[in-house]
């Protein structure tokens, strides 16, 4: 127990944070799913990558891609400074996995 809290609030203090975690992981797995439609997507785009002979990074759309997450982030709430390196990571991965895959 936290010294100076009641056992009951304690106790309410811990449902309430079942309850977020069960929303966490929910929302953990709709990412998830969403992470695998686009990676289906990736997949489509680097089957045309190979067949029109393009590079793997494509500048302008990785900048294109960044402002526009990071808008996002800003007119959501989030914070743009995670979303963009988070983005930034994904984008990276993929880059080096198309490159893989292009030879």
């Amino acid at each position: 127990m936290v010294e100076g809290v009641s056992e009951e609030h304690e106790a309410a203090a811990w449902r309430v944070l079942k309850e977020a975690r069960v929303e966490i992981d929910t929302i953990d797995a709709q990412i998830v799913d969403l992470l695998a439609a686009r990676f289906a997507v990736v997949e489509r785009v680097l089957e045309l990558k190979k067949e029109a002979g393009l590079p793997a990074l494509l500048q302008d759309r990785v900048d294109d891609v960044v402002a526009r997450v990071r808008e996002r982030a800003v007119s959501s709430d989030a914070p743009p400074e995670l979303v963009e390196a988070l983005w930034r990571f994904l984008i990276q991965w993929t880059i080096e996995y198309e490159e893989a895959r292009l030879g």
